[in-house]
């Protein structure tokens, strides 16, 4: 039997997922906070009653919290399917690495011969 590849060939041959970099985040969180700031100086600025005022800003609050729910969602969902992408590729790279194509797991049989097809010998 041979044995087990290294767990380092295993990650040598995984591919890395792209990470994103320290100005995207930046970018990301400028976005977003310039897109909120202009939200709510309109909701401020605009010639309604205080409590349409204070509806709006609720309804803001609300999208907030549900674009911060939904990103983590999506996140969690793409996280599950590279573990298990990752996963499978583990298993595979293993049975790979263990297959040895001229050592067979079970023992050849010798053909059977059939009565039948036994010539008949007429003494």
């Amino acid at each position: 039997m041979r044995r087990p590849a290294s767990r380092d060939a295993v990650h040598m041959t995984s591919p890395r997922s792209p990470k994103n970099t320290a100005a995207f985040y930046a970018q990301a969180a400028i976005s977003f906070g310039v897109a909120l700031f202009g939200m709510v100086i309109g909701e401020l600025y605009l010639p309604v009653d205080g409590w349409i005022r204070a509806f709006l800003a609720l309804a803001t609050l609300y999208l907030v919290t549900a674009t911060f729910t939904l990103a983590k969602c999506v996140r969690d969902a793409q996280e599950d399917g590279s573990v298990i992408s990752r996963l499978d590729q583990v298993r595979l790279e293993r049975l790979l690495a263990e297959f040895d194509p001229y050592h067979s797991q079970t023992p050849h049989l010798a053909p059977q011969s059939y009565p039948s097809a036994q010539p008949h010998n007429v003494a």
